[in-house]
């Protein structure tokens, strides 16, 4: 069985009132609508049945849902009850769903966790790099991270950056969405440097996060994470971030590597393999990100799967990643 980790879908009553509560949607909002098997479910589920023992964990698209404001809470709501119904009517095309969280709402946030995974039967939660300019390791959002140790369900990164924030002081917004190709990896790399440096892996060190195209920047930038950050402090005057990594148990480097990472990559080999001798067999789980390819559904995961069938690892170790390492996460029989 390949086991699909992570795939987006609109349920119609959430699709509907998001239409309604933004009826012009821009950058990844304007994205998201334009592709047809996003929310009409008769083409998702032809699109899974092209596959041979083929199945797909669901989760909403972007945008985040804090970014409806006050609307945020009975957003979350409407997406996991939609996710949880299209999970028990179709079981057999879509096992599991990943919870959305009003991450704007402290308090709503985590009794949403709660309920979509107690009540629901949610896999994990989905969180986004940023909660709307602020690192998930802020306060108010820090006790996410407790709640889903406790709960011992994977925590899901997706990256996020808009248009409206320049690559250069001088610039009106990103030019050519590099937004999009370079920001979304760099701001899912953040992420990942928050939650090492807040020593998060220290306090759980079962703490299971899965991030979105395998790992963003880490396993590329190897020698920076490993003996750059080693010298951590070397490169700044005004604070002593020595005391940091004293702080630590292990070098950053390590604390990268627990990460886990998805084969995201839109059918880049060299890329997958990359990040596979980095994370390692045992952290990296079978992922396609559809439908956002150019056939709109059917191309990321034909190109994934060709890319994993073809790599040089034993019969064992591609069990693993198409769906050992997923039944042992998300807890799927």
């Amino acid at each position: 069985m390949k086991l699909d980790i992570f795939n987006h879908f609109f349920p119609k009553a959430f699709y509907d009132r998001m239409i309604e509560l933004s009826p012009k949607g821009k950058d990844i909002n304007k994205r998201v609508r334009e592709v047809p098997s996003i929310v009409d479910l008769d083409k998702r589920l032809r699109i899974v049945d092209q596959f041979d023992d083929y199945q797909q964990v669901i989760c909403l698209p972007a945008p985040p849902l804090e970014d409806f404001g006050k609307h945020s809470v009975e957003m979350a709501k409407l997406g996991n009850d939609g996710m949880a119904e299209l999970v028990e009517k179709h079981r057999d095309h879509f096992p599991a769903f990943i919870a959305g969280l009003p991450m704007n709402d402290p308090d709503g946030l985590l009794k949403e966790a709660e309920r979509a995974v107690k009540q629901l039967g949610a896999c994990g939660v989905q969180v986004y790099s940023n909660v709307l300019g602020r690192p998930l390791t802020d306060p108010a959002t820090l006790p996410l991270f407790d709640l889903m140790a406790e709960m011992d369900l994977p925590i899901w990164i997706h990256p996020i950056r808009a248009a409206n924030i320049p690559d250069y002081k001088g610039e009106p917004k990103s030019q050519y969405e590099i937004w999009w190709t370079f920001g979304w990896p760099y701001e899912t790399s953040v992420a990942m440097t928050h939650i090492v440096f807040a020593g998060l892996y220290d306090k759980h060190p079962n703490l299971k996060i899965i991030t979105h195209h395998m790992g963003a920047m880490a396993p590329y930038f190897a020698g920076r994470v490993g003996p750059g950050w080693d010298q951590l402090g070397a490169r700044t005057s005004d604070e002593d971030l020595t005391l940091l990594l004293k702080k630590l148990k292990k070098r950053p480097i390590d604390y990268f590597r627990m990460f886990y990472a998805d084969t995201a990559l839109f059918g880049a080999k060299a890329a997958t393999e990359c990040g596979l001798d980095f994370f390692g067999v045992d952290h990296t789980l079978f992922a396609s990100d559809a439908p956002f390819d150019p056939e709109k559904g059917t191309a990321y995961i034909r190109w994934t799967i060709e890319i994993i069938d073809g790599l040089d690892i034993t019969p064992q170790e591609r069990h693993a990643i198409y769906e050992g390492n997923a039944r042992r996460l998300l807890k799927l029989k």
